[in-house]
């Protein structure tokens, strides 16, 4: 992989991060979800292009902003180990999330969590989370582990290397009607 496409997609995937996280209000303990399609970055199709390099890139971009924060990461597996997620066992623990036996691998869980499952102290697999804001690199459906309720975060970052990029945060549910009064802050 040529280096000078590498450095570009790892800038992209920090920058990215960094206004997400700007416009998410995350706090130290908060998780983000990231599906990443490593084929769909070197402009192939989903699933056909696992690229290590590329999702090695991707990880070393947003882990490097987000462990600085004390953001958890949720790396989300392709849909052949039905989109389970590499969490450090620190925050499986913490949430109670029932872990399961797999180890990711480039054609069978993606080459980002692959890359997760190598790169992280401890990792976990877990089959669901609700995460507190997620990226969407690739087109890999990520919102069956948002929490509710999800929110569109426009960014300046639009594609990382060819992939479509989606970002999203959550807020508490409005209830209560019109006479309500609602906590700015949780907006």
């Amino acid at each position: 992989m040529e280096e000078l496409f590498l450095r570009e997609v790892k800038e992209r995937a920090a920058q990215a991060v960094g206004e997400l996280l700007e416009q998410s209000h995350l706090s130290e303990g908060d998780i983000l979800v990231v599906g990443c399609s490593s084929s769909e970055i070197v402009g192939e199709r989903i699933g056909t292009a696992s690229s290590l390099d590329t999702a090695e890139a991707v990880f070393e971009g947003i882990y490097e902003v987000i462990s600085k924060q004390g953001i958890y990461l949720a790396a989300q597996c392709c849909e052949h180990l039905n989109r389970a997620l590499i969490v450090e066992e620190e925050l499986a623990k913490r949430e109670r999330l029932p872990m399961v036996n797999v180890v990711p691998q480039p054609k069978a869980g993606g080459s980002f969590g692959t890359t997760a499952y190598k790169r992280f102290v401890r990792p976990a697999v877990v089959e669901h989370i609700m995460a507190q804001a997620g990226m969407d690199i690739g087109d890999t459906l990520i919102g069956m582990h948002l929490a509710d309720v999800a929110v569109p975060v426009r960014t300046e970052i639009k594609k990382i290397g060819k992939a479509h990029l989606v970002c999203a945060r959550t807020r508490g549910k409005f209830i209560g009607g019109e006479r309500a009064v609602y906590n700015k802050e949780m907006l």
